[in-house]
């Protein structure tokens, strides 16, 4: 049987590392699936910390920018990873995971319509992708957002599922009652039933 992908995407000042464990555990119940954890391009700080674009004096106004700046290098390394495992016409075997800023940046992956892929789970996200949107309608997203999370408030999850149904993406928010900016075992339970009904 042909494998599927799942590509996991960090959050500022982590690495791909840090997101291994979901694959790991995923792998038990995810058949027939491999799991990719690059790290971002730029470095973050003085640590080994990475992150997928600056925020450096980003604002509400200036971070759509970023995002659209970003666009360049995340293609790249999608794009090396996908070629790598044989994908690269069948992008509806890939399903990408972000957390917090990388659920920016997975969720631009669709919503610009560059990538048009099986699947999308956003931990703690937001939608901050510049107009016009042209969001890749056949690919599924799953929005996971606690509701006490002080970094990414819950309603820009809230935001993102409205407006991706309004133009045509089948979304499904689970908001977590008193979680904040992590990945809890009971989201990564969510995701993986997710990703298992994708590939089935």
């Amino acid at each position: 049987m042909s494998r599927n992908l799942v590509i996991l995407l960090h959050g500022v000042g982590s690495n791909g590392a840090d997101l291994a464990g979901l694959g790991a555990m995923w792998r038990k119940t995810v058949s027939h699936t491999d799991f990719a954890t690059p790290d971002g391009p730029l470095p973050f700080g003085d640590g080994a910390g990475r992150q997928w674009f600056s925020i450096n004096g980003v604002t509400e106004a200036n971070r759509p920018e970023r995002v659209a700046a970003a666009r360049a290098a995340f293609d790249q390394t999608l794009s090396a990873i996908i070629a790598a495992h044989g994908l690269t016409d069948h992008l509806d075997r890939v399903v990408l995971v972000g957390f917090s800023q990388g659920s920016i940046m997975a969720l631009d992956a669709i919503a610009s319509g560059r990538w048009p892929v099986a699947g999308i789970v956003a931990f703690s996200g937001r939608l901050a992708s510049p107009q016009p949107l042209s969001p890749a309608t056949g690919t599924r997203v799953l929005l996971i957002h606690g509701t006490a999370d002080a970094v990414m408030p819950v309603a820009e999850s809230e935001r993102a599922a409205a407006v991706l149904q309004g133009m045509g993406v089948t979304t499904t928010l689970h908001t977590l009652v008193n979680l904040g900016h992590t990945i809890s075992q009971e989201g990564a339970n969510i995701a993986g039933t997710f990703l298992a009904g994708l590939f089935d």
